[in-house]
C-alpha cells in the first residue's frame, strides 16, 4: 500500500470541512460577509475554488456552517448545578458576547430559520423553560420571547458597534452628544426621554441586556404568565 506523502496529507487537512469553516470565520470577522467569497477563501487555503465545492454547497451553506460553529462553541460549556434561570442568563450573555465579537452571526441567524444554529439556541432555551415548570401550552411563547429578545438586542448592539467603527465614533463622545440632545427636547412632548438622558451617558449595554432577560424571566414565573 502506497503511503500518502506529507504534502498530500497537508492538502487534505487544509480542505477538510472544519478547516474551511475556520478560514471562513476568520474572513468574516476581518471583512464581513462581503469579504467572504470562494475566491478569497481558496486563496487563504491555497487551493482552487472548485475544490471547495466538495465540502460546501454555496456561500449561504458556508455562512450558516460558520455561524453554527460559533453558536456550538458558545453553548458547549457545561452548567452543572445551575438553576434554570441562571442557565438562561448564561446562554443569553454568551450569545450577546458572541454576536458582539462576530457581528455577522446576527444577520446569518436571521437568514437561517429552522436550521442548525437557530435550533441549537432554541433547544438550549427550551430545555431551561421546561425546567422552570412552564406549562406545555405556554412553553413555545416563553422560549420564543427569550429567543427573539436575545437575537434582536444582540444583533442591534453589534450593528451599533459596527456603525461606530465605520464612522470612527468614540462611544463616550457619541453617548454624550445624544444625551445632551435628549436633555434639550420639549419636556411636554418627550418627558420620559428627557428623564433618562443622564442615564444614557454611562449605561452598560451588557447590564441593560441582562436586565431585559430578568424582566422576561420574572414574567415567565409570574402567576399571570401561567
Amino acid at each position: 500500500m502506497v503511503k500518502k506523502t506529507r504534502s498530500s496529507q497537508r492538502r487534505e487537512e487544509a480542505l477538510s470541512r472544519d478547516r474551511i469553516i475556520e478560514a471562513s470565520i476568520a474572513l468574516l470577522d476581518h471583512s464581513g460577509e462581503s469579504g467572504l467569497t470562494f475566491r478569497t477563501l481558496s486563496e487563504r487555503l491555497a487551493t482552487g475554488p472548485g475544490a471547495l465545492y466538495w465540502h460546501i454547497v454555496n456561500k449561504s451553506d458556508l455562512t450558516t456552517a460558520a455561524c453554527d460553529a460559533i453558536v456550538a462553541r458558545t453553548l458547549e460549556a457545561p452548567q452543572v448545578g445551575a438553576t434554570p434561570k441562571a442557565a438562561i442568563r448564561t446562554l443569553a450573555l454568551g450569545m450577546f458576547d458572541a454576536i458582539d465579537a462576530h457581528p455577522w452571526v446576527g444577520s446569518a441567524l436571521t437568514r437561517a430559520p429552522g436550521q442548525a444554529p437557530m435550533v441549537r439556541i432554541l433547544e438550549g432555551i427550551g430545555q431551561q423553560v421546561r425546567a422552570l415548570g412552564v406549562p406545555g401550552d405556554a412553553q413555545w411563547a416563553a422560549a420564543s420571547a427569550l429567543l427573539n429578545y436575545i437575537l434582536g438586542v444582540s444583533g442591534q448592539n453589534a450593528a451599533n458597534a459596527q456603525f461606530a467603527r465605520a464612522h470612527d465614533l468614540d462611544r463616550s463622545n457619541f453617548l454624550e452628544s445624544v444625551s445632551t440632545a435628549w436633555s434639550q427636547l420639549d419636556p411636554d412632548e418627550y418627558p420620559f426621554t428627557r428623564s433618562v438622558a443622564g442615564q444614557l451617558r454611562a449605561h452598560d449595554d451588557r447590564a441593560d441586556f441582562l436586565a431585559g432577560i430578568d424582566l422576561i424571566l420574572s414574567g415567565i414565573g409570574s402567576p399571570l404568565a401561567q
